[in-house]
């Protein structure tokens, strides 16, 4: 997950691009530094390891049978998340990250006649599938203090989604309030990406199967540790799915690789030990709420592996610039209503600690 910065070069006008590439503004994605020695808390990665049961289950993976394509259905993969989050095989489709499958979800389920709703503070994916899919779209604002409030979606829509915890915020919903969302929206197809939700919300799969329209988007990246294999998968009806499924066979057929498929598998049957380093994220998260809270920020509740911060004193831009010069990383979104605060992401203890050293020697 990501905010809403701006594409950073100038447009290019190119006779053999088509009309809808001159128009877009693609999205960026944070800063990888290829320098050393950088506290990098930038792109909320999990600073744990992954389990020694998925490196082992790649490594093995890892032989002649890379000259075979792999199972195009990912069965063993979908039947170990099925387990993991309660439902049937079925009821699971996978992709390489989340973003090709939201790619898919709003080519499949959301281009309607009538308008998508979303946050106007969110995954800034959102607005980009959206141009480059040409789904109409209207952006409801957050609340003063930053939340969504669901009441406001109740509008003729062709499709809702938003991230349960919301990003760059933070701030998650209850359930119950999403379930009141998916009584009363019946007619068009509710998403809600969960890629945060291990780390203090809750999570929606009990009700896929008792609500046709829901969706629900999770990730392998931040709580399995596996931002660099790219998993992603949604849990839904199997009538939603299908049409995810369309899209997927007229894309790529073999979304996921073999290494994928085995760490993927491995990691699904580790939840102790991912249980465990999630833990530690959330309790260093209440750590560095206290000290940066002690330092004048203002801190956003979070129930994800981030906080969204900002200090009264200082602009957000000159912050990140500041703490660059100082070897760590934070996110920087310039956006109106969200310009000087800073997403930065749950590091180690250590991270976290030289992460306030450093905001001590910039504020003085």
């Amino acid at each position: 997950m990501a905010g809403a910065d701006q594409y950073p070069f100038e447009p290019i006008m190119n006779p053999y691009w088509s009309d809808i590439v001159q128009r877009l503004t693609p999205y960026v994605p944070g800063e990888q530094p290829r320098e050393t020695g950088i506290i990098k808390l930038n792109t909320n990665e999990n600073p744990y390891p992954p389990a020694p049961e998925v490196l082992a289950a790649i490594s093995a993976a890892t032989n002649a049978d890379l000259r075979l394509y792999p199972d195009p259905a990912a069965t063993s993969l979908r039947e170990a998340i099925a387990v993991a989050d309660g439902v049937a095989p079925a009821q699971v489709f996978v992709g390489n990250g989340s973003d090709e499958v939201l790619a898919h979800v709003f080519q499949a389920l959301l281009k309607h006649d009538a308008p998508l709703l979303y946050p106007d503070i969110t995954y800034s994916f959102y607005p980009v599938y959206c141009d480059l899919y040409g789904i109409d779209r209207v952006e409801i604002p957050l609340t003063a203090d930053y939340r969504i409030d669901l009441a406001d979606y109740d509008r003729r829509n062709g499709g809702i989604i938003f991230p349960n915890p919301n990003a760059p915020t933070g701030t998650a919903l209850p359930r119950a309030q999403i379930e009141s969302l998916l009584q009363l929206n019946t007619q068009s197809v509710v998403v809600v990406d969960e890629a945060y939700v291990a780390f203090g919300a809750e999570t929606l799969a009990p009700l896929v199967t008792r609500y046709p329209n829901l969706l629900v988007v999770r990730t392998l990246s931040k709580s399995l540790s596996l931002a660099g294999l790219r998993v992603g998968y949604a849990l839904g009806d199997a009538g939603l799915l299908e049409a995810l499924e369309r899209v997927k066979g007229s894309f790529n057929s073999y979304p996921l690789d073999r290494l994928a498929l085995a760490g993927a598998t491995a990691a699904m049957r580790c939840r102790e030990y991912y249980d465990a380093a999630n833990r530690q994220v959330m309790a260093s998260r209440e750590k560095l709420v206290a000290a940066l809270g002690a330092l004048g920020f203002e801190v956003l509740p979070s129930a994800a592996n981030f906080v969204f911060a900002r200090h009264p004193g200082h602009a957000g831009a000159a912050l990140q610039q500041a703490l660059r010069a100082r070897n760590v990383l934070v996110r920087h979104f310039a956006k109106p209503r969200i310009a000087d605060f800073l997403r930065i992401t749950i590091g180690t203890e250590d991270q976290c600690a030289a992460l306030v050293a450093a905001l001590n020697d910039v504020l003085g």
